[in-house]
């Protein structure tokens, strides 16, 4: 075998076509069987740009003036489907007669290939981005369900461990005559009061670094001291509790439904965890929870009812005034205590 056919099985066997044209008119002297496969078999006489329409005449001229490579990617299209070829052209040199030799190769599978690679990558980005909007999605109903300290807790290890807090207080608040109200307004109209104020009570609750807990259906749960070590967590709460009242005070002015509510207040000890494992949800239980629970029903509509225990903390900066002792069921008796603001009225009848 020829090592002219030795270089045409190779030349054939790495999909490269390759064509010798001359210099001076561009016509063929040689070509082998792929260059003919995807261009056509040059014609007597035919010349490059017969063949390949597209290459740049001026580029040509410069590699014949130069000596220097020209390279571009041709699209053709010999029956339905575009093929993609890398095309070269280069001056021989050490010849009698200038020739230009013309390699081409089909690429037309490495650009599919990296088209498919960009779909991939584009596709895995904006996945990557909807997970990430999930994530912070799930994030923050978490984050609504428990305190930030629990949920890094429970992000970290699966878990929530429960929590023994030896000082916390409580706040909670149930609305007066909520159960007709309910039964006789449409559930649109409840459910829309119900979040105008709850939403409210969640901004009051966190300027006063407290946790709101839950909601059971009209009554309100609020916790300062836990899960982090607070203080001054019986003024906390009782802060609350009367932004509580101011608040319904002034929305009863402009809103066609008058709310009234009554507010506990309770200190002590209190358990926290996460009950459950598939509704996960962050509860509180304890005797600072059932002394609170417990104590609003004895308040008078729009008023904050509290242990006597609370006064010492509470007599600073707010009104205290005894409501003296009154025997609770399961607590037997307890001495009580009612708090209101410690705002001071001037002269002219406006509170600082």
């Amino acid at each position: 075998m020829s090592i002219l056919a030795i270089n045409e099985q190779l030349l054939r066997a790495i999909g490269v076509g390759v064509a010798v044209v001359r210099a001076s008119d561009l016509q063929f002297i040689f070509h082998n069987g792929p260059f003919a496969e995807w261009f056509g078999t040059p014609d007597q006489g035919g010349t490059l740009r017969d063949y390949l329409p597209d290459l740049d005449p001026k580029e040509l001229e410069d590699v014949k003036q130069s000596g220097l490579r020209y390279s571009v990617e041709l699209e053709i299209k010999p029956k339905r489907r575009t093929l993609i070829f890398a095309v070269s052209v280069s001056l021989a040199n050490g010849l009698s007669d200038q020739v230009l030799i013309i390699e081409c190769q089909n690429i037309t599978r490495i650009r599919e290939l990296e088209s498919m690679i960009d779909s991939y990558s584009t596709m895995v980005e904006r996945n990557t981005r909807e997970l990430e909007r999930e994530k912070e999605r799930v994030e923050r109903l978490l984050l609504n369900l428990m305190p930030r300290a629990v949920y890094e807790e429970f992000k970290t290890f699966g878990v929530v461990t429960p929590q023994l807090y030896e000082q916390v207080s409580v706040v909670m608040l149930d609305f007066v005559g909520f159960t007709d109200f309910a039964a006789k307004t449409d559930p649109t109209v409840t459910l829309s009061e119900l979040n105008d104020i709850f939403t409210a009570f969640d901004r009051i609750v966190e300027q006063f670094g407290c946790e709101r807990i839950k909601t059971i259906g009209d009554a309100y749960l609020a916790v300062s001291g836990m899960p982090d070590p607070t203080p001054d967590h019986a003024t906390a709460v009782a802060h609350c509790a009367v932004r509580f009242l101011r608040y319904l005070e002034r929305r009863n002015e402009s809103h066609p439904h008058k709310w009234q509510a009554r507010i506990g207040l309770g200190m002590g000890a209190a358990v926290g965890s996460v009950v459950g494992i598939q509704k996960y949800v962050y509860d509180v239980f304890g005797p600072a929870v059932n002394v609170a629970s417990r104590l609003q029903v004895f308040a008078n509509p729009m008023n904050i009812v509290a242990p006597e225990e609370m006064k010492f903390a509470l007599i600073d900066e707010f009104q205290v005034s005894d409501l003296g002792r009154v025997e609770i069921k399961g607590m037997g008796e307890m001495s009580l205590i009612n708090v209101t603001s410690g705002l001071k009225v001037l002269q002219s009848g406006k509170r600082l």
